[in-house]
């Protein structure tokens, strides 16, 4: 269970500035506010891995790079049907980062890695096509409906559907990697697994 709830704080680390922009947001209702102080939050975050002399990962530097060229986008425009677009753009954004084959390897504990990686790799393909279809759902729901409408859809969509795929993600990656573990079995070459 600690491995979960580790890798559970760093997803929601990652997407730590997007998610509060979308909160102060729905609070708010002040797209500037929400996008200046979300912007400030992901410069901060890579701050401190920096002060910290810690690397920076691929999905930290993705989220980062949304917020400050969504939010610039945003403060310019100041169309309220951007900022019901923008989570499409970053649906696909981060959908075809989530394409890199491996990219689940940092929130995976080492155990995980030995014993289920090619799963890991499927796994990953999973969350990608999930960020597909929320963008194509977050287009026809913006499109439609009005904004309270979309904020109170898509905020209970974006958090039901990723809270599922992780928690079935994980309970995948664990039943494979202790029936594996206790056969005695190791996945064959992962380098040789077409992906």
């Amino acid at each position: 269970m600690k491995n979960l709830f580790e890798a559970g704080k760093l997803l929601l680390l990652d997407m730590a500035a997007t998610l509060f922009f979308l909160v102060l947001y729905l609070l708010t209702h002040n797209v500037t506010l929400s996008v200046v102080l979300g912007m400030v939050l992901g410069i901060a975050q890579i701050g401190w891995q920096f002060a910290r002399r810690k690397p920076i990962d691929t999905m930290q530097w993705m989220s980062l790079f949304l917020v400050l060229g969504a939010g610039t986008v945003t403060l310019i425009t100041e169309d309220p049907r951007f900022v019901m677009i923008k989570p499409s753009v970053i649906y696909i954004a981060v959908g075809i980062v989530m394409l890199k084959r491996g990219w689940m390897n940092r929130y995976l504990p080492p155990i995980a890695i030995e014993l289920v990686p090619d799963i890991a790799i499927i796994v990953g393909y999973a969350w990608s096509g999930l960020m597909f279809f929320s963008a194509a759902l977050n287009v026809v729901v913006a499109l439609n409906f009005d904004v309270a409408t979309w904020s109170a859809a898509m905020s209970i969509y974006g958090i039901v559907s990723k809270a599922v795929m992780f928690l079935i993600g994980y309970a995948v990656m664990r039943s494979i990697g202790r029936r594996r573990r206790l056969a005695g079995d190791r996945p064959r070459d992962v380098a040789a697994m077409p992906g």
